[in-house]
């Protein structure tokens, strides 16, 4: 295991990245560029697109995924021509908003048929403090029939890939990494320095690692949900959020959060981990588990502001004709796993109204397959009651007012409804041409 980062960097040894979504695939594209990477991922259908250089993720590009020298493949097999492993499926909660941790355990035991002596597997996938040693360890000792400390090692670095970022990449964002003891923890980091520019922090034990990624999501979610819960407040009162927020930004050491709804597969989940460890050990975590409530029922609160709009502008609800613009969770990025905007077409479901998606960059199929949504055009929208500014993409922010009218058609000015979920128009234009326009 000492000196494996120098073998990988000669190309002596093959580093294998397994799970290749949103955080894995860039990772492995960024590896291949300075060692032999194997990619690898159960889905035949995504090795197949890699392969014919299309980017499902959009993190890299379909020209950074034809360039790159990632050997993808759906064959476990190939895993045995590898000593360096790092583990990047997901691992989301169940229905019950508890660690669902299926993925983890199928990729480790995947692993574990195919791992060599003198291998090192580093585990970035969301979890709780102490599964990877507490579980991970002895599935891979369990597969393999090899010992851990003698014949592998294990260690935790948590993802922090912010996708649809420009910015914030992978080489640039400081890697926090941990091992289960010093010469594997040398190990790791000096692998990772191979393509994290910013360099690596090294946690002081494997937990410590574990624990800082699901607390940084959880601190951002309780941040939002003091927002959200000052917008719920605040539109009682007749005040707007946004201006106060402006305003607040003013003094140096105020923190730059918006109201918003809370979806994905981090800010969203990754609490849960830490609040279902908590509990585990005694202890209710009053503060995470009210972020999350008040998160959650953002959606609810915005779902009934629609509703509320549509009635006040004096239209027949269950009739209204309503444009959702937006199915991801984020901006400028294709991911609609626990989309929070299907959260309110359900809510508006429940009133008999069936709204119409438009979002150009979600797939259609995965839209199709993950919530039974057809998506259509942003042209093919006429004579719409309410348009839903539900997820901030480039595309939907340069919406001019001529564009709008030709939305809504003919209906008089205070009759054509705007629920801005993420400020992207500017109220007092909006207010200016007569629109009912509504944000948090």
């Amino acid at each position: 295991m000492v000196n494996l980062h120098e073998k990988l960097r000669n190309r002596e040894e093959k580093l294998a990245v397994i799970g290749l979504g949103y955080v894995g695939m860039p990772l492995a594209v960024a590896f291949s560029k300075k060692t032999d990477t194997i990619g690898f991922d159960v889905s035949k259908s995504k090795i197949e697109a890699y392969r014919q250089g299309i980017d499902l993720t959009r993190e890299v590009g379909n020209e950074g995924i034809r360039n790159c020298s990632v050997d993808f493949t759906f064959d476990e097999s190939k895993l045995k021509e590898a000593k360096f492993h790092i583990v990047t499926v997901p691992t989301p909660i169940s229905d019950d908003h508890t660690p669902d941790l299926e993925f983890l355990v199928g990729a480790t035991e995947t692993i574990g048929r195919n791992l060599a002596k003198g291998s090192i597997v580093v585990y970035e996938s969301t979890v709780y403090p102490g599964v990877t040693e507490d579980i991970c360890i002895p599935v891979l000792e369990k597969a393999s029939g090899l010992t851990c400390g003698v014949d592998f090692k294990v260690g935790y670095s948590p993802e922090r890939i912010n996708p649809g970022d420009t910015v914030n990449r992978l080489e640039t964002i400081v890697k926090v990494v941990s091992g289960m003891d010093i010469e594997s923890l040398e190990e790791i980091a000096k692998v990772y320095e191979i393509v994290v520019a910013a360099g690596v922090h090294k946690a002081s034990c494997i937990k410590v690692a574990e624990a800082t990624k699901v607390v940084e999501n959880a601190q951002r979610d309780v941040n939002i949900a003091f927002m959200n819960e000052l917008a719920m407040v605040f539109d009682k009162m007749g005040v707007d959020t946004t201006d106060v927020m402006e305003a607040m930004k003013t003094k140096w050491n105020a923190l730059h959060f918006y109201p918003g709804l809370v979806g994905g597969h981090c800010i969203g989940v990754d609490p849960y981990y830490f609040i279902y460890e908590a509990e585990k050990v005694g202890h209710h975590s009053e503060l995470i588990s009210s972020g999350r409530r008040i998160n959650e029922e953002m959606c609810v609160f915005v779902g009934d502001m629609i509703i509320k709009q549509l009635s006040l502008a004096n239209k027949v609800v269950k009739q209204s004709k309503v444009a959702i613009l937006g199915l991801t969770f984020k901006e400028n990025c294709p991911d609609i796993r626990n989309s929070k905007m299907f959260d309110i077409i359900e809510h508006l479901r429940t009133y008999g109204i069936e709204p119409v998606v438009v979002d150009p960059e979600a797939s259609p199929q995965d839209a199709k397959e993950e919530y039974g949504i057809s998506l259509i055009s942003l042209d093919d929208l006429h004579d719409m009651d309410c348009i839903v500014l539900g997820v901030a993409h480039d595309v939907f922010k340069n919406i001019d007012i001529a564009q709008l009218d030709k939305i809504f058609g003919d209906y008089q000015k205070d009759e054509k409804i705007i629920i801005d979920v993420k400020s992207i128009l500017n109220n007092t234009e909006m207010e200016k041409y007569g629109y009912r326009y509504w944000r948090p």
